[in-house]
């Protein structure tokens, strides 16, 4: 059946605004003057904006959707309300034996160093995790740390740290994924079914907010597993690429499940809904936290210049073997010094190995040092950014400006020098670490504040324009993801989806979603 829209604004990348699209069997048959001379079933837009659906190029949906399931911390503005939702929950639920939610807002105490004693106030019975926004934080209670057997005897892991009190016992903050691990190796792991179901809140919850693809960029067994199981079911609702995490402990025993799940993947009989062809690397950790690897020392901590977590050799090994084999680098890099180490890696790997269309991407990109702006077009990496966190933000002010000075602060996220440079940006929303709904972010970059806020914008010379921002979240997230012929543009022969929102955005930033279509048919939200 072929279905006519009309009576609104129609963007694309490149195209500009127009009136009328027509779709027929899942694909775009004709867009503009020649879509309204079609026969068909009208579709009136009444006034609303049509555009190619959002696709987040770095995201962590399962994380969201374990998250969902545990007390809601996000967004409460102090430790008592923090306390007192954990407690409402913990009363709610008096059967689970771990407590495990996020994600508390760090910024609310200063350096960011949480009490195990405070948890304890309201639950002191059983192990209470909570993550914070970053997501290279936690906040534990007495119990976890008893359990893990932490004590002041226990030495910082390398790649990770403990925050302590001044006779030397562990306080209750604890940072990197290497360090959460000497307590959640102790929790129990999440099912099987509970992944699926998370999965399933994820989809949803993507969909409502114009999200059409995403890409999901954590990977550890037995996640792909439950993917293969939700594209088998038909709870996958929408596209989704998984990125495989790699360590500097485990890459190589890796690569032969990675292979197998790759191959497994490829073979399911709807192949674009999920696709795995990408690996993921960690090589810092954040500005927040004190964490991310920088070329010169933090200032309230002149001895340290955060974490490198890969060895250059180690690195450099790694993502030439899995280049070799055709999978796509997606690297985690927020301080100057872990993006020039991933940079050198990249162009020391692409003078050993075949030339093919590698497509690599830093993503997050946040604190780059001068001389290395220019050389993400040199090397054709993809530079995937968090548009939400494009203002100054009480981490920024809070936590970030007091570790590495105004100066350095004040160069974070520098998108229009980027592409003033020519180089591709991709947006992605790292949910669960901010919201995964493009309405919330579209505009910061373009204002470098919040709509509707008081007060000067960020760092205003880095703004870029909404034309800009709306292509870094449609048709250049589909380029990073290898499917720019099939997804991100309004044009005949791409796939039907898209989004309708209520108003032009263009004319005005009080924008929703109104409906939301994949391969032409409208998705309903569960």
């Amino acid at each position: 059946m072929r279905i006519i829209f009309k009576g609104g604004s129609v963007w694309s990348a490149g195209l500009g605004v127009f009136d009328g699209l027509a779709i027929e069997d899942g694909r775009i048959v004709a867009t503009g003057p020649s879509a309204l001379e079609l026969a068909g079933e009208v579709v009136d837009l009444n006034g609303g904006f049509m555009m190619p659906g959002f696709i987040d190029g770095h995201a962590h949906p399962i994380f969201a959707g374990r998250e969902a399931r545990g007390p809601k911390v996000s967004n409460l503005q102090s430790v008592d309300e923090i306390k007192s939702e954990v407690a409402r929950y913990a009363k709610e639920n008096p059967d689970e034996s771990w407590i495990i939610g996020g994600a508390y807002e760090a910024a609310i105490i200063s350096g960011g160093n949480f009490d195990a004693h405070w948890l304890d106030e309201v639950v002191s019975d059983r192990p209470v995790v909570l993550h914070a926004v970053d997501h290279h934080t936690i906040w534990v209670n007495s119990k976890a740390l008893e359990i893990a057997g932490i004590s002041a005897n226990t030495p910082n892991p390398d790649g990770g740290t403990i925050a302590r009190r001044e006779n030397g016992s562990p306080k209750g903050t604890l940072r990197e994924p290497i360090a959460f691990d000497l307590i959640l190796k102790h929790a129990p792991a999440d099912s099987f079914e509970s992944d699926l179901q998370a999965i399933k809140y994820a989809c949803n919850e993507l969909i409502s907010a114009g999200v059409t693809t995403a890409t999901e960029c954590w990977v550890e067994p037995p996640m792909a597993e439950a993917y293969i199981a939700a594209a088998k079911s038909g709870a996958l609702t929408i596209d989704m690429h998984l990125a495989f995490l790699v360590t500097p402990q485990n890459w190589q025993e890796q690569v032969a499940y990675i292979q197998e799940l790759r191959a497994e993947i490829s073979k399911l009989p709807e192949p674009r809904r999920l696709k795995a062809n990408t690996i993921k690397f960690l090589t810092d950790g954040a500005l927040s936290s004190g964490t991310a690897a920088l070329t010169e020392p933090y200032l309230d901590n002149p001895e340290s210049t955060g974490l490198k977590i890969w060895e250059d050799e180690n690195l450099l090994a790694a993502v030439s073997v899995y280049d070799l084999l055709k999978f796509q680098a997606h690297i985690h890099a927020i301080g100057d010094g872990a993006i020039k180490q991933s940079l050198n890696t990249i162009e020391a790997m692409t003078k050993t190995n075949p030339k093919w269309d590698r497509r690599p991407v830093i993503v997050h990109a946040q604190l780059i040092e001068p001389n290395d702006l220019a050389r993400f077009k040199e090397l054709d990496v993809i530079a995937n950014f968090q548009p939400l966190w494009t203002y100054l933000d009480p981490m920024n002010k809070e936590l970030i400006e007091p570790r590495i000075g105004s100066e350095r602060n004040n160069r974070q996220y520098q998108l229009r020098t980027l592409l003033d440079l020519e180089t591709r940006i991709s947006f992605g929303s790292d949910w669960p670490v901010t919201s995964h709904k493009p309405m919330d972010a579209i505009f910061i970059p373009v204002l470098r504040k919040v709509p509707g806020s008081s007060g000067e914008a960020w760092s205003f010379n880095e703004a870029i324009t909404l034309e800009e921002s709306l292509t870094a979240y449609t048709v250049n997230a589909a380029y990073q993801l290898f499917s720019e012929n099939e997804i991100g543009k309004l044009e005949p022969g791409m796939r039907a989806n898209f989004v309708i929102l209520d108003k032009n955005p263009f004319e005005t930033y009080e924008v929703d979603v109104k409906s939301v279509w994949i391969d032409g048919l409208e998705i309903k939200v569960n």
